[in-house]
Protein backbone atom coordinates (compact mmCIF):
# COMPACT_ATOMS: atom_id res chain seq x y z
CA UNK A 1 0.00 0.00 0.00
CA UNK A 2 1.29 3.35 -0.90
CA UNK A 3 1.36 5.96 1.51
CA UNK A 4 -1.04 8.25 -0.33
CA UNK A 5 -3.63 5.22 -0.37
CA UNK A 6 -2.83 4.55 3.67
CA UNK A 7 -3.38 8.59 4.37
CA UNK A 8 -6.49 8.64 2.86
CA UNK A 9 -7.72 5.68 4.06
CA UNK A 10 -6.79 6.77 7.32
CA UNK A 11 -9.04 9.95 7.19
CA UNK A 12 -11.55 10.70 9.43
CA UNK A 13 -13.54 12.36 6.78
CA UNK A 14 -13.95 10.52 3.59
CA UNK A 15 -16.19 11.24 1.06
CA UNK A 16 -19.03 9.79 1.52
CA UNK A 17 -19.63 6.69 -1.10
CA UNK A 18 -16.41 6.96 -3.09
CA UNK A 19 -14.02 4.20 -2.38
CA UNK A 20 -10.18 5.23 -1.18
CA UNK A 21 -8.61 3.50 -4.11
CA UNK A 22 -10.33 5.70 -6.51
CA UNK A 23 -9.00 8.73 -4.58
CA UNK A 24 -5.28 7.44 -3.94
CA UNK A 25 -5.10 6.44 -7.73
CA UNK A 26 -6.54 9.95 -8.81
CA UNK A 27 -3.68 11.20 -7.04
CA UNK A 28 -0.92 9.39 -7.63
CA UNK A 29 -2.25 9.62 -10.92
CA UNK A 30 -2.10 13.36 -11.00
CA UNK A 31 1.05 14.08 -8.92
CA UNK A 32 2.64 11.39 -11.25
CA UNK A 33 1.47 13.74 -14.34
CA UNK A 34 2.95 16.68 -12.37
CA UNK A 35 6.60 15.53 -12.42
CA UNK A 36 6.22 14.04 -16.14
CA UNK A 37 4.81 17.26 -17.72
CA UNK A 38 7.38 19.39 -15.98
CA UNK A 39 10.66 17.37 -16.98
CA UNK A 40 8.53 17.16 -20.69
CA UNK A 41 8.44 20.70 -20.88
CA UNK A 42 11.99 21.73 -19.37
CA UNK A 43 12.76 18.59 -22.09
CA UNK A 44 11.18 20.03 -24.87
CA UNK A 45 12.72 23.73 -24.65
CA UNK A 46 16.33 21.51 -25.44
CA UNK A 47 14.97 20.20 -28.82
CA UNK A 48 16.98 21.92 -31.65
CA UNK A 49 13.98 23.20 -32.77
CA UNK A 50 12.18 24.61 -29.50
CA UNK A 51 9.74 26.75 -31.65
CA UNK A 52 7.95 23.82 -33.50
CA UNK A 53 7.31 22.35 -29.47
CA UNK A 54 6.08 25.93 -27.95
CA UNK A 55 2.32 24.12 -27.56
CA UNK A 56 3.75 21.07 -26.44
CA UNK A 57 5.44 23.13 -23.74
CA UNK A 58 2.31 25.35 -22.72
CA UNK A 59 0.19 22.49 -22.84
CA UNK A 60 2.84 20.59 -20.21
CA UNK A 61 2.67 23.33 -18.23
CA UNK A 62 -0.94 24.37 -17.94
CA UNK A 63 -1.14 20.17 -17.39
CA UNK A 64 1.09 20.22 -14.60
CA UNK A 65 -0.30 23.20 -12.87
CA UNK A 66 -3.52 21.67 -12.93
CA UNK A 67 -2.46 17.72 -11.88
CA UNK A 68 -0.86 19.63 -8.91
CA UNK A 69 -4.27 21.56 -7.52
CA UNK A 70 -6.79 18.32 -8.98
CA UNK A 71 -3.99 16.00 -6.87
CA UNK A 72 -4.05 18.38 -4.06
CA UNK A 73 -7.73 18.73 -3.44
CA UNK A 74 -8.65 15.17 -3.76
CA UNK A 75 -6.34 14.47 -1.37
CA UNK A 76 -8.11 16.26 1.22
CA UNK A 77 -11.52 14.23 0.66
CA UNK A 78 -13.94 16.86 1.05
CA UNK A 79 -15.90 19.27 -0.91
CA UNK A 80 -17.11 16.81 -3.82
CA UNK A 81 -19.00 19.78 -5.83
CA UNK A 82 -15.59 21.33 -6.21
CA UNK A 83 -13.00 18.15 -6.98
CA UNK A 84 -15.72 17.84 -9.43
CA UNK A 85 -14.55 20.91 -11.64
CA UNK A 86 -11.02 19.95 -10.95
CA UNK A 87 -11.39 16.63 -11.76
CA UNK A 88 -12.87 17.79 -15.31
CA UNK A 89 -10.53 20.46 -15.58
CA UNK A 90 -7.79 17.90 -15.03
CA UNK A 91 -9.04 15.56 -17.55
CA UNK A 92 -9.58 18.18 -20.32
CA UNK A 93 -5.72 19.20 -19.80
CA UNK A 94 -4.29 15.77 -19.36
CA UNK A 95 -6.56 14.86 -22.89
CA UNK A 96 -5.30 17.95 -24.60
CA UNK A 97 -1.18 17.38 -23.12
CA UNK A 98 -1.12 13.66 -24.02
CA UNK A 99 -2.71 14.32 -27.88
CA UNK A 100 0.15 17.10 -28.19
CA UNK A 101 2.47 14.67 -26.80
CA UNK A 102 1.58 11.94 -29.08
CA UNK A 103 1.96 13.90 -32.28
CA UNK A 104 5.88 14.09 -31.29
CA UNK A 105 6.36 11.09 -29.34
CA UNK A 106 7.72 8.88 -32.47
CA UNK A 107 10.50 11.37 -32.31
CA UNK A 108 11.16 12.28 -28.70
CA UNK A 109 10.96 9.71 -25.86
CA UNK A 110 9.92 12.42 -23.42
CA UNK A 111 6.59 13.33 -25.40
CA UNK A 112 5.83 9.26 -25.60
CA UNK A 113 6.30 8.74 -21.64
CA UNK A 114 4.49 12.25 -21.20
CA UNK A 115 1.79 11.31 -23.14
CA UNK A 116 1.43 7.71 -21.38
CA UNK A 117 1.28 9.76 -17.94
CA UNK A 118 -1.38 12.15 -19.19
CA UNK A 119 -3.70 9.03 -20.08
CA UNK A 120 -3.00 7.42 -17.26
CA UNK A 121 -4.16 10.29 -15.22
CA UNK A 122 -7.33 11.31 -17.47
CA UNK A 123 -8.45 7.85 -16.74
CA UNK A 124 -7.93 7.91 -13.14
CA UNK A 125 -9.76 10.89 -12.65
CA UNK A 126 -12.38 10.14 -14.95
CA UNK A 127 -12.80 6.96 -12.94
CA UNK A 128 -12.93 9.23 -9.68
CA UNK A 129 -15.52 11.24 -10.88
CA UNK A 130 -17.96 9.05 -12.27
CA UNK A 131 -17.89 7.77 -8.77
CA UNK A 132 -18.50 11.49 -6.84
CA UNK A 133 -21.92 12.12 -5.59
CA UNK A 134 -24.00 14.26 -7.46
Amino acid sequence: MSRAREMLAASAAPIPGVDVSLLADAAEAAFECVQTCTACANACLAEPRVQDMVRCIRLNLHCADICDMTGRLVSRQENPELARAMLQACVLACRLCAEECARHAAEMAHCRICAEACRTCEQACQRLLEALPT
